[in-house]
């Protein structure tokens, strides 16, 4: 359990596979595959050896493995050298390091709406 002031993560190791989506509040790695959309309050990171294919909501990205699918990202997203980005970017900041590979549209200083969050049981 996080102390309090610590974020807490959720991690997706190299060797798990999840069909089916990802909604929260914390912070996502992922270092394995997500076939689903995610839609978190946090930061989304995806290692080298991370894939996902499905749509994107968060709060701030860095992006080292792959993406297809689109990202609704409310401050920045980082694409490192060895990202590969198939789809289309909604973002306040953009950077993309030499060598990443981004195929898709950029619109850059839009807000953006929070991430979805579950809906409270009654």
């Amino acid at each position: 359990m996080p102390v309090k002031g610590e974020q807490e993560i959720t991690q997706i190791s190299n060797t798990i596979t999840i069909k089916g989506d990802i909604i929260g509040k914390s912070d996502v790695r992922v270092a394995g595959v997500v076939n689903g959309s995610i839609s978190i309050d946090g930061e989304l990171i995806i290692e080298k050896s991370g894939h996902i294919e499905g749509e994107i909501k968060t709060k701030s990205a860095v992006i080292a493995g792959s993406i297809k699918g689109n990202i609704d990202c409310a401050e920045k997203m980082i694409l490192e050298s060895s990202s590969q980005f198939v789809g289309n970017i909604k973002t306040k900041q953009l950077i993309i390091q030499e060598g990443a590979m981004f195929q898709g549209n950029c619109q850059m200083g839009i807000p953006s709406t929070p991430a979805v969050q579950p809906k409270e049981k009654a």
